[in-house]
């Protein structure tokens, strides 16, 4: 039995600091920086005046002038979400995420380890999510079902409760999960990416609901959709692809703050400080990294996040700074601080000789081993190198920064 966990509302609560702040007055996501002018979740006192997720700015004011917008958090989001992960993964977990507040996982797995009943699980994960930072005051809603797409729409119909939740099981395997969808709207293909866009060519087409989906021709849905039409009758089926748990990542990051609003050369040369710390870390040497993110909080209110994924696996420095830098020009406003962290590493760093460099060679291995002795007795500030900041500043502290001296 798959198990979805839904937090209705996650970014939202995230972001306004709480979700007690949303009982006070109606809010809504303020619209992301080159994203449109479309809102984002809604509190419940907006939706009451029909203020709706995806709703242009301008219609969401007329409907509601005392609107509150609140400036989206994507890195705070994205911290709080992956430890509630952590926390579902430390009773057993293979967790699998749709998305922030929303996170699937094989119930039938960890019977075992609590009273070998579903309830025990369920318990279980309710306990770990009110742990976490995010989770506690955020009753979460419970589906249950046999395949992921019936246990989402599960979770979504399960109102949440003063305390502990409600849960919606669906039993009967795949004809009881098809039963179950039968009723529900075919809008509920967006809560898959694939066949997201396919559910107002459907009502354009007179389908309604999930079950007139799943009474079409297979082949018909074929050759009118391609592998999206095939996909949405899968779905509407009860049958869907198995689980794909992730990989517990690995948490490497630096961050520094900036004394004043920066921008231009001088975010530049803290990326590349941030760049040299991260290369200079125990723990990055000897591997490649695939994909990081750059994230830093704003001068005005609110974060931004970009992920970088590199066209191949790098451990040169100079390398990542000519990859990530042209992100900093996606900034919407001047940062009071900067953060990069590994998302995925690479294969090892193989380290190979030429016979044209082999000199060079030679001598760049006795220097790192120089530099590995110097900090093994003196501690890792033992080799430093200077940074320039801003060469240019009337202040001399700020001209430049002392940064580790990558081997």
């Amino acid at each position: 039995m798959i198990v979805c966990l839904m937090l209705a509302r996650f970014e939202l609560a995230v972001a306004a600091g709480g979700r007690a702040a949303l009982l006070r007055r109606p809010a809504v996501l303020a619209p992301r920086p080159g994203g449109g002018q479309h809102v984002g979740e809604a509190s419940p006192a907006a939706e009451a005046f029909g203020v709706r997720a995806g709703m242009a700015l301008g219609e969401a004011l007329a409907r509601c002038p005392q609107l509150a917008l609140i400036p989206p958090d994507p890195a705070g989001v994205a911290e709080a979400w992956e430890d509630v992960l952590g926390r579902l993964e430390t009773i057993g977990a293979e967790v699998a995420p749709e998305g922030p507040g929303l996170v699937c996982f094989d119930g039938r797995r960890l019977r075992i380890l609590h009273g070998g009943h579903l309830e025990g699980v369920l318990e279980a994960a309710r306990r770990a999510v009110r742990r976490s930072a995010a989770g506690a005051g955020h009753p979460a809603r419970l589906g249950v079902a046999a395949s992921r797409f019936c246990a989402v729409a599960a979770a979504g119909r399960a109102r949440a409760g003063a305390r502990r939740g409600r849960v919606e099981i669906v039993g009967g395997g795949e004809a009881g999960a098809r039963a179950y969808l039968a009723p529900l709207p075919v809008g509920l293909l967006a809560l898959r990416a694939q066949p997201a866009g396919l559910a107002p060519a459907l009502q354009r087409l007179g389908v309604r609901t999930l079950g007139e989906l799943s009474r079409l021709s297979r082949a018909a849905l074929s050759d009118r959709f391609g592998v999206a039409g095939v996909t949405a009758h899968d779905l509407a089926s009860g049958r869907d692809r198995p689980l794909a748990p992730r990989r517990p990542p690995e948490r490497l990051e630096e961050s520094l703050e900036l004394p004043e609003a920066a921008a231009g050369p001088s975010l530049e040369h803290a990326l590349g400080l941030l760049i040299d710390r991260l290369a200079a870390r125990r723990q990055r040497r000897g591997r490649t990294l695939r994909a990081v993110v750059l994230s830093a909080r704003l001068v005005a209110g609110g974060t931004w996040r970009e992920r970088v994924v590199f066209g191949e696996a790098l451990a040169d420095p100079v390398r990542m700074r000519l990859a990530v830098s042209p992100r900093l020009s996606l900034l919407p406003a001047p940062a009071e601080s900067l953060r990069l962290g590994v998302e995925r590493f690479g294969p090892p760093v193989t380290e190979q000789r030429t016979l044209l460099d082999e000199a060079a060679q030679e001598r760049d291995v006795r220097l790192r081993e120089a530099v590995r002795q110097t900090r093994a007795l003196a501690g890792p500030d033992a080799a430093l190198r200077v940074v320039e900041v801003e060469p240019d500043s009337r202040v001399p502290e700020r001209r430049a920064m002392l940064g580790p001296y990558a081997e």
